[in-house]
C-alpha cells in the first residue's frame, strides 16, 4: 500500500527540491523486470555480468541492433564518461561483434556521470537489449505520491527524454497530471482523457492507459514510492512501450517485500550506509570534512545547515533517531571516524526520550573503544541539551577525554568549522 510519509517525494509536483531519504532503488533490468510482471509492454534484455553473458544474450536477441546499457544507480549515464577516457555508458551498437568490443570496454571500468560525483561507480552488470524499431514518439510518464493531496499522482509529458524539471520550467503546457483516488482505483477513462488532452491518437491513448495502470498496479502491490518511466516510446503501430525506467521502494517495507529486496545491489551501495542500516542509524554520506552524529532528522539538518554558515561543509548525515542505545552511539562514531575525509566530529543532542547521560556514556565507551584500536584522533565537539544534560556534561567532563563542550547550536556549529578549517 501507498504511505505519505516523510520519507515520500512529491518534488516533481510541487516545485521543491526532494530531501535526502534512505529508499531502495534497483537497477533499470530489474525495474522490467517488475514492470512487465505486472503488464507493462517492455524491450527484450538481457543482464550480464562477464563477456561470455553477453555473446549468450546477443544471440537471443532477434535485432540487428543490440544496445548495451551500464548499470549503475545513478542518471546520466548515456552522456556519462568513463575513468580510462571511454565515453557513453549506453551505446546502440550494429552487431553482436561491436556489442561484445563495447561491453568489453564497459563492464569493470568505473563510469562517472553528473550524479556520481567524480569518483564515479565501478560498472558490474550490463543490461544487453533489443533496438527498439518504429519510435514516433518519445512520453515522460511517472507515478509519485502527492503528499498535499493525499493521493498517488501520474505526471504525464509529451517532452520524453528531458529531465522533468527542464520541461516544468520550460514548456509547463506540455505536463498533465492525474491524481487517483485510492479508494476508487486507477480510472482508465480518466488517463485515456489525459493522453488525448495531450495530442495522441485514441489508440495510442488506450495503450497508454493500460501502461499507467501497471504502472499503478506496480506502486500499489510492491511499495514504491516513484516509478519513473523516461521515456515510455509511442511506436509506428501506435501501442507505447516502456524503454527506460526508475523504481524507488519505501524501505520500511522491506520485512514484507522480500521479493522486491532481492534486486539490491549492495555493491553499489557506500560501506557506511550498509553498516549504518545494520543498526538502525539513518546515514548518508556527503563530501565535507565535518562528521556528525544528531538524534533527530531536523536537528540534523539545522546542524548541517549550521555548520555549513560558519564556511566547512558536513560529512554526513547521521540521525540517531529518538530511541539509541549506548552501542549504537560506538556504532555511529565507529562509521564516521572510518570516513577519511572527516576531520572533526560534532556531536549534538537534544535529550528527550533519549537522555543526555546515556549519550555521554556512549560517547566515551566510543573514544575509548576507537582509541584502543588506534582508530581515533579527531577533534570532538559535543552539544548536549535536555533530560539529564547535566549528568551527561558531568560524565563528559570527568571522563578525562579531550572534548569540548559548547552550550548551544550556533557555538557548536562555529567550533567544529573552525577545528575543521584549521585541520585542512
Amino acid at each position: 500500500m501507498f504511505r505519505f510519509g516523510t520519507r515520500n517525494i512529491a518534488s516533481a509536483i510541487s516545485g521543491s527540491a526532494a530531501c535526502q531519504r534512505r529508499a531502495l532503488n534497483v537497477h533499470e533490468y530489474s525495474s522490467k523486470q517488475l514492470l512487465k510482471e505486472q503488464g507493462a509492454s517492455v524491450e527484450f534484455g538481457v543482464m550480464c555480468e562477464s563477456i561470455e553473458a553477453v555473446k549468450a544474450a546477443c544471440a537471443q536477441i532477434k535485432t540487428d541492433k543490440k544496445v548495451v546499457k551500464s548499470q549503475i544507480l545513478a542518471g546520466g549515464r548515456g552522456k556519462g564518461t568513463f575513468t580510462d577516457g571511454y565515453q557513453g555508458g549506453v551505446k546502440v551498437t550494429s552487431s553482436t561483434e561491436e556489442a561484445v568490443e563495447v561491453a568489453s570496454k564497459m563492464l569493470n571500468n568505473t563510469l562517472v556521470t553528473k550524479q556520481t560525483g567524480p569518483q564515479g561507480i565501478k560498472v558490474t552488470k550490463l543490461f544487453v537489449t533489443e533496438a527498439v524499431k518504429g519510435i514516433t514518439k518519445e512520453l515522460y510518464v511517472a507515478l509519485v505520491l502527492d503528499r498535499a493531496a493525499y493521493k498517488p499522482c501520474f505526471i504525464v509529458s509529451t517532452e520524453g527524454g528531458m529531465a522533468i524539471e527542464e520541461v516544468a520550467i520550460e514548456k509547463p503546457e506540455c505536463i498533465k497530471k492525474m491524481h487517483v483516488d485510492l479508494n476508487k482505483g486507477f480510472d482508465k477513462a480518466a488517463a485515456q482523457k489525459l493522453a488525448t488532452d495531450l495530442g495522441l491518437t485514441e489508440k495510442t491513448a488506450q495503450s497508454l492507459s493500460t501502461q499507467m495502470e501497471a504502472i499503478y498496479r506496480l506502486a500499489k502491490t510492491k511499495d514504491a514510492t516513484m516509478v519513473e518511466i523516461n521515456p515510455l516510446v509511442v511506436l509506428e503501430d501506435e501501442s507505447t512501450m516502456c524503454i527506460d525506467a526508475k523504481l524507488n521502494f519505501d524501505d520500511n517495507a522491506q520485512f514484507r517485500r522480500k521479493d522486491i529486496w532481492k534486486h539490491e545491489d549492495i555493491n553499489q551501495k557506500d560501506p557506511k550506509e550498509i553498516a549504518a542500516a545494520k543498526w538502525d542509524l539513518q546515514y548518508i554520506a556527503l563530501d565535507g570534512e565535518v562528521g556528525c552524529m544528531v538524534n533527530g532528522a531536523g536537528l540534523a539538518m539545522s546542524t548541517m545547515d549550521i555548520i555549513s554558515l560558519y564556511g566547512a561543509k558536513p560529512a554526513n548525515f547521521l540521525d540517531a533517531g529518538g530511541s539509541a542505545q549506548e552501542d549504537q552511539i560506538v556504532a555511529a562514531f565507529e562509521i564516521i571516524a572510518s570516513d577519511k575525509n572527516v576531520k572533526v566530529l560534532l556531536v549534538n543532542i537534544f535529550g528527550g526520550i533519549v537522555k543526555c547521560d546515556m549519550i555521554a556514556n556512549g560517547i566515551v565507551a566510543a573514544v575509548k573503544k576507537l582509541s584502543a584500536k588506534g582508530g581515533f584522533n579527531l577533534p570532538l565537539v559535543v552539544r548536549l541539551s535536555g533530560t539529564n544534560e547535566e549528568a551527561g556534561k558531568k560524565i563528559l567532563a570527568e571522563s578525562g577525554l579531550t572534548i569540548t563542550s559548547c552550550a548551544n547550536l550556533d557555538e557548536a556549529g562555529r567550533v567544529a568549522a573552525d577545528l575543521a578549517k584549521k585541520s585542512a
